[in-house]
């Protein structure tokens, strides 16, 4: 992304400004995580009817959503790294054309089993297109204004994606749910067109000494997978409690395997070093807590719409819509937040923010009015546009270019994780609150105990940055200067 405003002393292949061209690879890239979020939030939403039109039990049906989950969230630590090994751009259209192939795959599905494989294969292929496409954002742009910047726009797009996706899935649904699956392949058929042409790689692929770490990435990616196939569970409390524990002492043995793997490692898959950077390990708890508050509130209140209230689909993406107000804040309002306060505590304010949200949607009922719902909605929003963004910028600030691919890895995963735990933490909950009983008030009732655990991980994720900023305070540390004076720091 080279351009003639390029300062004599600046990296290769890093613009000086926004030129054109910097903004169509920063284009193209927000079209493929909008994509991301939209094929999620539309599946969703079509669950009922392709249920009903391929005859699915229960069981099969929850699968179709916990294949992505395992493909997503079991590869993604490796598909950060293989954008660093592999090279970025090789990595994003690679993958970017086999989630083409698999979600028309979806489309035609007419077992389950496919539906199960397309899936399970959407999942990786996002594994290895998200962290690529992150990673050619920070090595693109300069750390500082411009790549924070980039960024936020990129951040408010995810968001978007995901709450556009919502009303999307239910006026696709009501012309036929194959849509929800042909509709992603069209998008990113275009973007894959665009991207060929106009994207090149940022910096050259790492080349390790001691060869590739074959033994890591076979031992952190059986970990992943069953750590996420033991948090999906989880949403079953009491069923196959033993399986679960097995999973999850499986998982962790597997993950304290790669970990001795690492130290010992010439050319480790991810240096033990890095996550020893205070800042990095903060923004990815908070980003977990930010997701597992956001995707479990978004699961109860479709529930609450959708089961107990009777909307439709439409209606529920219409109601919930508002969140994507972080797509116009995240590029607007956050940037001068952060240059003026610093990036902690914009994301402090923004999950203050996120409490009182989650908190104000205790009350509901079956008599609860959509304008009193509406104010949770919108401090949702406003809590996003102020945390998403500002946590990927610290999770990726100073962090080497060479890493950048695993530091988005690392970051993704915690979102995934963060959002499986909280679907599943909600779910769990609800359960457990409607046992023994079916009425209707007990199904408001079981809603509300729910609707405290996005309200917890809000003030967990708060508490987090606020460690962070007593630390700062405690010991007087500054942000490491940079070329760039009007750089803020990260999470310190």
């Amino acid at each position: 992304m080279s351009t003639p405003e390029s300062p004599p002393d600046a990296p290769s292949g890093v613009p000086a400004r926004m030129d054109a061209r910097a903004w169509g690879v920063l284009f193209v890239l927000c079209g493929a995580i909008f994509l991301e979020g939209a094929d999620i939030a539309m599946l969703n939403v079509a669950l009922p009817a392709i249920r009903a039109d391929l005859d699915l039990s229960t069981g099969m049906l929850s699968g179709v959503v916990s294949a992505y989950v395992l493909g997503y969230g079991g590869f993604m630590l490796l598909g950060g790294r293989a954008a660093d090994l592999l090279g970025r751009r090789r990595m994003f259209l690679f993958w970017l054309a086999v989630f083409v192939v698999f979600s028309g795959l979806g489309g035609f599905a007419t077992e389950g089993w496919m539906l199960l494989l397309a899936r399970f294969m959407t999942g990786v292929a996002a594994a290895f297109m998200a962290p690529a496409g992150l990673s050619l954002i920070t090595t693109g742009f300069p750390e500082g204004p411009l790549r924070d910047r980039a960024l936020l726009v990129y951040a408010g797009v995810a968001s978007a994606g995901f709450s556009l996706g919502l009303v999307s899935g239910g006026l696709l649904t009501a012309i036929g749910w194959r849509w929800v699956f042909f509709a992603p392949v069209v998008l990113a058929t275009a973007i894959l067109l665009i991207a060929i042409p106009l994207i090149k790689d940022t910096g050259t692929p790492v080349r390790a000494p001691g060869g590739f770490d074959l033994a890591g990435t076979i031992t952190v990616t059986g970990a992943m997978l069953l750590l996420v196939y033991g948090v999906v569970r989880l949403e079953h409390p009491g069923r196959g409690i033993v399986l679960t524990a097995v999973t999850f002492a499986a998982g962790l043995a597997l993950l304290a395997a790669f970990a001795a793997i690492e130290r010992r490692s010439s050319a480790p898959l991810v240096r033990p070093g890095i996550l020893r950077n205070g800042s990095l390990v903060r923004a990815n708890a908070a980003g977990g807590l930010l997701a597992a508050g956001f995707f479990g509130f978004v699961f109860l209140a479709t529930l609450y719409l959708q089961e107990l209230r009777g909307w439709s689909t439409v209606e529920t993406g219409l109601a919930l819509i508002v969140v994507s107000i972080d797509a116009v804040l995240a590029p607007t309002l956050t940037p001068r937040l952060v240059r003026r306060f610093g990036t902690a505590r914009v994301i402090f304010g923004g999950f203050v923010l996120a409490t009182a949200g989650y908190a104000l949607f205790l009350p509901v009922g079956a008599d609860t009015v959509y304008a009193a719902m509406f104010p949770t909605v919108l401090l949702i929003g406003l809590a996003f546009a102020l945390v998403y963004g500002p946590v990927t910028i610290a999770a990726t600030e100073g962090v080497a270019e060479e890493e950048q691919g695993l530091a988005g890895g690392l970051l993704y995963t915690a979102f995934q994780f963060g959002a499986a735990i909280g679907i599943s933490a909600v779910t769990a909950v609800q359960v457990a609150a409607l046992a023994g009983s079916g009425t209707a008030a007990d199904g408001f009732a079981s809603i509300r105990t729910a609707a405290l655990v996005p309200v917890v991980a809000s003030v967990l994720g708060a508490a987090v940055i606020a460690f962070g900023l007593r630390t700062r305070t405690r010991t007087g540390a500054t942000p490491a200067p940079t070329t760039a004076p009007e750089v803020t720091g990260a999470v310190r």
